[in-house]
């Protein structure tokens, strides 16, 4: 891992720094399709920042410009997983018919997509793992993006402070199962029993003030 990461300046994507022009976007989008294609072949050690700035077809140089280690690199791709998955859950949403079920159901439907790929599941988790404090803004915008997907899911606007605590307990749980899979120490089928149970918590915070997601 350190030899993947060296000082660096900021990536294009941080916040103190102005938006990415399209070239830029192009260019982004490539080096984080280079990485999830590497990692879905080999996982997190077959990530390696030289070979997908070849992939990619951008300079080694410019490739630490936009992601100063490979841990950046491969939790902004997970972060594009989640945008992913975000868009296409909105375009089918859950149907279940409580909060609990539909949220249950998204987490599930994120976790088979995720394991559908699981040696880039797997480098995904690992960068999340290892991330340190100089990773914090991009793991911080995975937590937003898996919070919303929950949101949506049980369809709240404006959710109170007990229902957000609810949420962050249940993404603790689903990274939590998506470790324990993956190290194969969990089955899917107790991975939906744990993810259905936590759920439950939605139940308990429900509150009668809570604006329903008209969107």
């Amino acid at each position: 891992m350190t030899a993947d990461a060296r000082p660096a300046a900021q990536p294009p994507t941080d916040r103190a720094t102005p938006p990415l022009t399209e070239r830029q976007e192009a260019r982004r989008r490539r080096i984080l399709h280079a990485s999830a294609q590497l990692a879905s072949r080999g996982g997190f050690e077959a990530v390696q920042m030289r070979e997908v700035a070849e992939a990619a077809g951008v300079a080694l140089g410019t490739l630490y410009r936009y992601f100063p280690s490979k841990i950046h690199l491969l939790v902004a791709t997970m972060q594009d997983q989640l945008q992913h998955m975000h868009s296409t859950l909105r375009k089918r949403p859950p149907a279940g018919d409580d909060a609990a079920q539909r949220v249950a159901e998204t987490l599930m439907r994120a976790f088979r997509a995720l394991q559908r790929e699981p040696h880039l599941a797997d480098a995904m988790v690992r960068a999340l793992t290892f991330a340190d404090r100089s990773v914090s803004p991009e793991v911080d915008t995975v937590s937003r993006l898996t919070t919303a997907i929950i949101l949506d899911a049980m369809g709240l606007e404006h959710p109170t402070p007990e229902q957000l605590s609810a949420v962050r307990v249940i993404e603790h749980t689903w990274h939590s199962a998506l470790i324990t899979w993956l190290s194969g120490r969990a089955s899917i089928a107790q991975v939906k029993i744990d993810i259905e149970t936590v759920c439950r918590l939605i139940d308990l915070t429900t509150e009668s003030g809570a604006t329903p997601w008209r969107g």
